[in-house]
């Protein structure tokens, strides 16, 4: 269990004891397997050496080196990620039978939510880490297994009752369900959309409605959050342009949480942005455009309880949360080798990437 300069660790290293800051908040945990990402943090908190064993997998057949590969990745997967992918196969599955004209299995459905549900004790909507897919990721599968898991939690936040939390997460997770029925180029098109492909793609708001409309074990919220989770409460939104209180308080959530994950995930023709900075712009769009109260309390909830969370900023430096302002919870104070940097006050700053170093 040799100590080594950080400079020789290799990835797939495992550490024999926690790494801590200079701060004493730990960096990274015992029994951890180095990733590049790992090494990048070390680097940046200046981090001598560490406590590593290295397993000799140069003695190891190719065949067994993929056995064990396979099942340290499966091994390292939380009991929520697992869940996560289980989700993800039940609705790729059902989307598929839905494109075909079949009907949708709600029992099943329902079950297979209230599983993942089951989870979200341990789900941090900035720092949850969604686990690789088997094959391509199906971006829009993905979007409403975290749109489902976001939406129950501002429920849950805005004090929503009780029995309103499985149908608002149903919402979230079936809310894009008429992409099945736009066509797969406009769909997956790289480049910019055609005002005509556009109109085709706004669609999909319909057609999800008219396939859940009168299912009759599904309340009627999650249908409506189909249809209006791209209204606005100013009316600038579509396909209706219906206005505030005509929007179901389901479909304000869903947008919110929509929004969210489709801006922080990579998509065909943009980069995923900062959680951070979309928070920002979640605020900004909360004028006239999102329920004002639901995202305030969005944007308290989720940076509520980051401190000691490690981050990179755009000039790429990374640091550690010491300190939320709830006047600017979007601008923490950073440690960054000691020295204290106020993101309220140095506006050209801004996170860009949060480590779940858990």
């Amino acid at each position: 269990m040799p100590v080594i300069p950080i400079a020789q660790t290799q990835v797939g290293d495992r550490l024999v004891s926690d790494v801590q800051t200079a701060l004493g908040s730990v960096l990274l945990q015992q029994g951890r397997t180095l990733s590049e990402r790992d090494k990048e943090i070390l680097h940046a908190f200046l981090i001598p050496s560490v406590d590593i064993v290295r397993v000799g997998l140069e003695e190891q057949s190719a065949d067994a080196a993929s056995e064990e590969s396979a099942a340290t990745a499966e091994a390292k997967l939380s009991s929520l990620q697992q869940q996560f992918l289980e989700m993800e196969k039940l609705l790729k599955r059902i989307m598929s039978m839905v494109g075909s004209g079949l009907k949708i299995p709600v029992l099943e459905l329902r079950n297979g939510l209230s599983a993942l549900i089951e989870h979200l004790d341990k789900y941090n909507v900035l720092t949850f880490s969604a686990p690789p897919a088997v094959g391509p990721i199906d971006v829009l599968v993905r979007n409403s297994v975290l749109s489902a898991m976001t939406s129950y939690m501002l429920a849950k936040w805005n004090k929503f009752p009780e029995k309103d939390w499985l149908p608002i997460a149903m919402a979230g997770l079936l809310h894009d369900i008429g992409n099945v029925k736009v066509d797969a180029a406009i769909l997956h098109k790289p480049s910019r959309l055609s005002a005509e492909e556009i109109q085709e793609m706004r669609q999909h708001t319909v057609y999800g409605f008219r396939m859940l409309e009168g299912i009759a074990s599904m309340n009627q919220g999650v249908w409506l959050s189909a249809l209006q989770h791209h209204e606005r409460i100013d009316g600038s939104g579509y396909p209706m342009k219906v206005k505030g209180e005509k929007i179901h308080p389901y479909a304000k959530i869903v947008a919110i949480a929509d929004m969210y994950h489709a801006m922080t995930s990579n998509r065909n023709y943009r980069k995923a942005e900062s959680p951070y900075l979309v928070l920002e712009e979640l605020h900004s769009g909360s004028f006239g455009k999102l329920d004002p109260l639901y995202v305030q309390t969005f944007i308290e909830r989720t940076t509520q309880f980051h401190n000691g969370v490690f981050v990179k900023l755009n000039n790429g430096s990374i640091g550690e949360i010491v300190f939320s302002d709830r006047n600017h919870p979007t601008r923490p104070m950073v440690s960054l080798n000691g020295q204290i940097v106020n993101l309220a006050q140095n506006r050209q700053l801004f996170i860009c990437e949060v480590f779940s170093t858990k």
